[in-house]
């Protein structure tokens, strides 16, 4: 599994920065198991959700020192995202840790990793919020 990523999103917070992780699809993988026998079959679409993505950063985290853990860690702000700009969009906000168990149903997922807050971000951030008490009052 990767994890090189999780650098690239500690720079960012270092900065900052609010990082956008738009999460993985996969679409016609070849079935190789099935393609060993000369059929080319193709595996259904699988969409990374937001609690899997959440988990994998939690888990890769475990492992970086004390400075990189103060950017990045089981209390940091975050915002997960389903179906953005329709009907039926989820938008909830919240630390990793709380959103790590929330259900943000049917994909498409994409989780946004808060940086350094505005005024403005943080009330509309206490909108969404699963536990206002995660979002701080600047």
């Amino acid at each position: 599994r990767p994890t090189s990523f999780v650098d690239k999103i500690l720079k960012n917070l270092q900065n900052g920065l609010h990082v956008l992780c738009l999460l993985d699809i996969r679409v016609k993988e070849i079935d190789w198991s099935k393609m060993v026998r000369g059929k080319k079959v193709y595996e259904p679409p699988q969409f990374m959700s937001v609690n899997t993505a959440i988990e994998q950063i939690l888990e890769i985290i475990k492992d970086k020192d004390n400075r990189e853990r103060e950017f990045l860690n089981e209390d940091t702000l975050c915002v997960g995202i389903a179906r953005l700009g329709t009907e039926g969009q989820v938008i909830k906000s919240g630390s990793l840790r709380r959103l790590a168990t929330e259900d943000f149903g049917k994909p498409l997922h994409s989780l946004c990793i808060v940086g350094k807050l505005h005024a403005l971000e943080a009330d509309m951030l206490r909108h969404f919020a699963v536990d206002k008490s995660d979002i701080p009052i600047l």
